[in-house]
């Protein structure tokens, strides 16, 4: 027992969350820098021969320099274990990365110096304050010409109602950017720059050296003192337990791109987040991390990650106990004992069989194609159900049928797939089959992504009507016959694939008649 205690205690499992471009995939990659997983970064653009992103696997993303799908990589830095769950940032992929936040245990939140807090940002904050999660911020970028640091700090308060603490404090910005000033250790960290490719090398001085205005230059270190005296009196106190509750997050500068601050930031990360926490069953039961019982639920279900080999994985996050290769579980959802062979740690599409893992883990498991998303897995002698992973409401919707008539089996098991990873949702008019589906996706580049991957994976064409809809709505009430309802000629009844009525609506006014004109009529936006 003591053993396992030891092994868990050393696990952080965290997702980065950002707007696209501010540099998450980036500061993903100098992570592995430094933790010794891989020896030369490549950045997601720039040269036409310079090497792609390790996190970024599908072809799609390696053409446009963005991620598309969440990346699980795992590495080992200073006796830590490190899960990072790469999130996509790009605007139309936040189903995916809603997802991937109930998995991690803490959130960086990266932010543009130049830009600030953008709408993405938000969207994904709302997620890790619903779960109550530590979120540490890295203001990335700083070697272009950046925001007042007190004009970011005072957006981060404001925009998304944290307080704000800075662990480091930058010395200019640009061109100019010189390093960055630890409040700790009461001394600046000045970087010598490389191409951003190797870890840098870095000089410490203590804020009170002789030397310090020759190392900055005179005005630096003016506006610096200034800022110190600033930030003592005026920012807010650290607060160890607001921090763990996501109230307060503690601010960092830096540059992913040129490896300004980062492993300074990294170091301190580990030391101010906590090893795995413990889950709440659906019956309102906590189960502890050390609990010597297995048990872990699936968060995200990846087909066709090795072209080679059509298959599906299933990535869950171990909650409890000690995961062994071949080891019986039991599958809640369907009752039935599966043994969970090839278990896989990922780097991106780069697999790596595995004997073991703990609790805070991310595995990936072979699925014959039974599993879902929120699906729970344990011990059979433990018999418990986490809660489930909520369906958010997709915003964009089209009418998609497969061109070639013949080629019907493969649209169907294609888009089905594609459906369970929950890159898209499916619709069907009620009572009716496969010809054609309508598809719900969060952002609208989902539907290039399914266009590009029906043709790619399963070599078949679609044709796509898009649809003037913009609101989904569950119909919560039991025993309703939707035929019943008095809804406006422009709303639409559908059903997903578990047979639940839903209607889809134009415009809010749409709505508002329907809730008006069925008296005791309940609606939902998202579905358990």
């Amino acid at each position: 027992m003591e053993n396992l205690k030891q092994f868990i205690d050393k696990r952080r499992t965290f997702a980065i969350i950002s707007h696209p471009d501010a540099g998450k995939t980036t500061l993903t990659e100098k992570f592995l820098l430094y933790g010794g997983a891989i020896a030369l970064a490549g950045t997601v653009k720039g040269k036409k021969n310079s090497r792609h992103a390790v996190s970024d696997w599908m072809e799609i993303e390696k053409q446009r320099g963005i991620s598309v799908t969440s990346s699980v990589m795992q590495f080992n830095y200073d006796g830590y274990c490190i899960n990072i769950l790469d999130t996509p940032g790009h605007q139309d992929f936040s189903e995916d990365t809603y997802r991937t936040l109930m998995a991690a245990d803490s959130a960086v939140m990266v932010i543009d110096a130049s830009k600030g807090v953008e709408r993405q940002t938000r969207k994904l904050f709302k997620v890790c304050v619903m779960r109550h999660i530590p979120i540490f911020t890295f203001i990335n970028k700083m070697d272009r010409e950046a925001r007042n640091p007190f004009d970011l700090l005072e957006e981060i308060e404001n925009e998304l109602g944290i307080k704000t603490y800075p662990m480091n404090w930058p010395i200019g910005c640009g061109k100019e950017f010189k390093g960055v000033y630890d409040r700790d250790e009461k001394t600046i960290i000045s970087f010598t720059a490389n191409n951003g490719q190797r870890e840098v090398e870095k000089q410490e001085v203590d804020l009170e050296d002789d030397g310090l205005r020759d190392i900055i230059g005179n005005i630096h270190y003016e506006t610096l003192r200034d800022d110190i005296e600033l930030l003592d009196g005026a920012s807010y106190e650290f607060n160890e337990e607001e921090v763990n509750t996501g109230l307060l997050t503690p601010v960092f500068f830096g540059s992913a791109l040129t490896n300004f601050g980062v492993e300074p930031f990294l170091e301190h990360f580990l030391n101010m987040t906590q090893s795995p926490l413990p889950r709440v069953t659906c019956d309102g039961e906590t189960i502890n991390p050390t609990d010597d019982k297995f048990s872990a639920f699936v968060f995200k279900i990846q087909a066709n990650m090795n072209k080679a080999h059509r298959d599906r994985i299933a990535f869950m996050r171990i909650c409890s106990g000690k995961f062994e290769k071949n080891m019986e579980v039991l599958h809640v959802q369907t009752g039935k004992k599966q043994r969970l062979s090839q278990p896989q740690q990922m780097m991106a599409q780069e697999r790596e069989v595995i004997d073991e893992a703990y609790a805070g883990d991310i595995i990936g498991v072979f699925d014959p194609g039974i599993y879902s998303i929120g699906d729970t897995l344990c011990s059979p002698n433990l018999k418990i159900q986490y809660e489930g992973i909520p369906t958010f409401a997709p915003e964009f919707f089209a009418r998609v049928r497969q061109k070639d008539t013949l080629k019907r089996k493969q649209f169907v098991k294609g888009i089905e797939q594609i459906a369970q990873e929950g890159a898209i949702q499916m619709f069907r008019e009620p009572f009716s089959g496969m010809e054609e589906v309508i598809v719900g996706v969060v952002g609208v580049l989902q539907f290039e992504v399914l266009e590009y991957r029906l043709k790619n994976e399963y070599n078949v064409e679609i044709i796509r009507e898009d649809l003037p809809f913009q609101y989904i709505r569950w119909i919560k009430n039991e025993g309703i016959d939707p035929k019943t309802l008095n809804i406006s000629s422009n709303t639409k009844i559908v059903q997903d694939f578990k047979d639940n009525f839903l209607l889809l609506f134009c415009d809010s006014w749409s709505i508002n008649w329907a809730l008006e004109r069925n008296e005791g009529l309940e609606l939902a936006d998202f579905s358990k």
